[in-house]
């Protein structure tokens, strides 16, 4: 079985972060891991607050899986602080894991920050290039290159921008634009676009996390990048089609429904009698 690690915050209601991360290598059948960098006291409507974990103990919390178990890829989610992301950039260049598929988060689905502002540089200059691929959103994306984003056009030019500085594939998410959801990958070379329908639902709270996750997943099971994207893209559309009607604000995705469907259809077909 393939292994994947996850070095993320928590989310104590269950729909992103760290709990997304490891439901979605669960629903991909490959070996979820977690590193835990910041607890997140959250919920489907608002962030009340959080607590960084000091980065020795982030440091240890790797130590621990990369001595005992080598991940075929590393999802990197919530790196809050300079000292977090040094912390985790300092491990990386140690154990030199493949597929680093890093989802810069900076803001909650409710807007919350969930980055120092004074982090954003450290992010670029330290992090940011030891990464496979990093999959901002629009607003994400406008931080980290400066420039505006307004369609498709500029989004990718934001892409050329990052990669850029960082040298490092890029994959902007369009799920913030109007229309279709288009998410655009320039790997250096060339342009990739993946395209689903607008589904008109407010259950959408981690689907950043969940894509992402999914995206390591696919490249542990050696697809390529592309392959990756495009089978995750696959999996986090169905997920919020069926996503979960759950708390007060934008309830979770459901990240079981074809692992649900397909047991269902073996008991109905009197398989599991």
């Amino acid at each position: 079985m393939k292994k994947v690690l996850s070095i993320a915050g928590s989310d104590c209601s269950g729909g992103a972060g760290i709990q997304a991360d490891l439901k979605t290598f669960a629903a991909h059948q490959v070996y979820g891991m977690s590193v835990i960098t910041s607890v997140v006291a959250e919920n489907t409507a608002r962030v009340l607050t959080y607590q960084d974990i000091a980065p020795e103990i982030v440091q240890a919390q790797i130590e621990a899986v990369f001595t005992d178990i080598q991940p075929d890829a590393v999802k990197i989610g919530m790196l809050s602080n300079p000292e977090t992301m040094k912390a985790v950039a300092a491990s990386l260049k140690k154990w030199h894991p493949a597929n680093i598929v890093l989802d810069p988060v900076m803001y909650a689905k409710n807007g919350a920050a969930l980055m120092e502002a004074e982090a954003i540089d450290t992010l670029i200059t330290d992090v940011l290039p030891l990464a496979d691929v990093i999959t901002p959103n629009i607003p994400e994306a406008i931080k980290i290159s400066g420039q505006e984003i307004s369609d498709l056009a500029e989004m990718k030019t934001a892409a050329q921008a990052i990669f850029a500085s960082c040298h490092t594939a890029v994959l902007i998410k369009g799920g913030h634009k109007i229309g279709a959801a288009t998410d655009i990958l320039f790997d250096g070379q060339s342009f990739y676009s993946y395209s689903s329908d607008r589904i008109p639902t407010t259950n959408t709270h981690g689907t950043g996390c969940t894509f992402s996750s999914a995206i390591a997943a696919e490249l542990a099971k050696g697809q390529s990048l592309n392959q990756a994207i495009q089978q995750a893209k696959s999996y986090i559309t169905t997920a919020i089609r069926h996503s979960l009607d759950i708390g007060q604000g934008h309830g979770p995705t459901h990240h079981f429904y074809e692992l649900y469907q397909a047991a269902a259809t073996v008991k109905k077909g009197g398989f599991n009698k």
